[in-house]
Formats: C-alpha cells, sequence, structure tokens
C-alpha cells in the first residue's frame, strides 16, 4: 500500500534507538524527509547513516537537543520550522514507588512525558492546519488503559498528554490534522531492558528468568518486534488515516484484558 507521505517531512523525537528510530525506520521507507533527534550527536549520525544504508534514496537529517528543555526544543524548531508528521517520544522516568516520588520527581515526569509533546503541537499544528494536512503520533504507554504500580510516575505524565491530545484533536481534525497515540507494551527495546533491570535488583532474578516470566504475560508469548510498532505509526501518519483522531492503540500482543 502506497501510504500517500512520499515528499512529506517528519520530525521524530528520541529517535537514535527503540521505538522512535522504527517510526523513523518505517516513514523513510515511505519516502517522508525525516529529521531524527536525540541528545547524543555521535549516536545519531549513527542511526541516520544505518537509515540511508537500509533505505537508498532516503533523506534523512538529524538534531542533537534536549527535548527536556526550552533551549533544547528551540533548537529543534530552528532546524526543523515546519513539519507534516510529528513523532512525539521521549525516555521515561526510571521505574519506582510512592516513597520516591517527590514533587521534584512528579514535575521531572512532567518535563519528560507531558511538556515537550504539547509545546511541538503548539509550535508545529498551526502550519500543518494552514496547509490541510497533518500528522500528530504521541508514543505513550498501555499503561494509560492498564496502570502498574512501578510505573506510576510514567503513566501520570503520558495519561496527562493522553487527556490534552484529546481535547486538542477534537478542534484540528477538519483541517486534516489528526492527533493519535501508540501505547506499547513489551515491545523488544532498550526501555525494555530498563524494566528487565528493575526487576533483577529488586528480586534477585537473572535477566532470562526476569524475560521468560514476562513473555508468560503476553497473550502472544512474544516480544512485540520495534518494526511491527513502526509499521503502525506509518500508517497513522497516511493519507489513508485521515479519519482516524483522537485514538489510542494498542500494541501489547493482544494482552489487554478491557472491552474499550
Amino acid at each position: 500500500m502506497d501510504l500517500g507521505i512520499a515528499g512529506r517531512t517528519a520530525l521524530v523525537c528520541a529517535s537514535s534507538q527503540g521505538l522512535g528510530l522504527a517510526c523513523a525506520s518505517a516513514l523513510a521507507r515511505e519516502g517522508a524527509y525525516v529529521t531524527i533527534n536525540g541528545r547524543d550527536a555521535a549516536k545519531l549520525a549513527r542511526a541516520a547513516e544505518d537509515l540511508r544504508r537500509s533505505h537508498p534514496g532516503a533523506d534523512v537529517d538529524y538534531i542533537a537537543a534536549d527535548l527536556n528543555s526550552a533551549e533544547g526544543r528551540a533548537a529543534i524548531l530552528a532546524r526543523v520550522p515546519e513539519t507534516d508528521i510529528l513523532v512525539t517520544n521521549n525516555a521515561g522516568p526510571k521505574p519506582g514507588g510512592l516513597e520516591g516520588w517527590d514533587e521534584a520527581a512528579l514535575i521531572g515526569a512532567m518535563e519528560m512525558n507531558m511538556i515537550p509533546a504539547v509545546q511541538l503541537m503548539r509550535a508545529y499544528l498551526p502550519g500543518m492546519r494552514a496547509r490541510k494536512f497533518g500528522r500528530v503520533v504521541n508514543i505513550t504507554s498501555a499503561m494509560v488503559k492498564t496502570p502498574r504500580y512501578f510505573m506510576g510516575l510514567s503513566t501520570a505524565a503520558r495519561t496527562a498528554l493522553t487527556a490534552i491530545s484529546k481535547a486538542v484533536a477534537r478542534e484540528v481534525v477538519a483541517d486534516n490534522v489528526t492527533i493519535n497515540n501508540l501505547m506499547p507494551e513489551k515491545i523488544d527495546t532498550p526501555r525494555q531492558e530498563v524494566v528487565t533491570a528493575h526487576f533483577m535488583k529488586t528480586e534477585g532474578l537473572t535477566r532470562d528468568q526476569v524475560r521468560a516470566r514476562t513473555v508468560a504475560t503476553i497473550s502472544a508469548k512474544r516480544f512485540g518486534e520495534a518494526s511491527e510498532f513502526g509499521d503502525a505509526c506509518a500508517f497513522f501518519c497516511s493519507a489513508q488515516a485521515g479519519y482516524i483522531s483522537g485514538q489510542n492503540l494498542q500494541l501489547d500482543g493482544g494482552t489487554y484484558e478491557g472491552l474499550i
């Protein structure tokens, strides 16, 4: 299927590895002009070169900037003043518990997983609306719908982003600008390794033991692949997805037990 986004510009945040990089790869494959982002310039340069090698002819740029700071976001906007596709993403807080969720931790979570996405939407949505095409995809978490205690801090900030995105989505969709959220769970990425390390430390288990236990809880009985996630992102960004907005798509191997 031709997704109709060849020649469109795309900014993918926090995309030097993992889910962000998978989204960037899928968009580059479809012919979009992709800019990837992260804090490590050398790592970004390698990722950009890998994308060009994987997708001959792909136009891939990168901007090293910290999404968590106003200065970093200003640098992104200076490099990419307009975009047709915005994929928001960022690392989340480390797993933990209530005893560690003081005021600074709560503010820090919002500075990572809610504020950057909203500020970039504020910057880019007017141009998308004027051009009558825009796709915003926020990478959140399946735990927005099924919270887990040890990830409560991350879940709270991502839920705030989900709420404000839903409110904005209703306002902009008439201009062919959509806002949707992808909700990953147990995708085999570096973030999954962070969660694995948490349980290795707190429960004295080996990596293999933690991973086997985790896989047993997934209905598909395997971890998700980053490329599967990237393909879902590319479809949400497609011309064909113009009638889908304000939605939350779970990529969790069929594990969610709820009806809606």
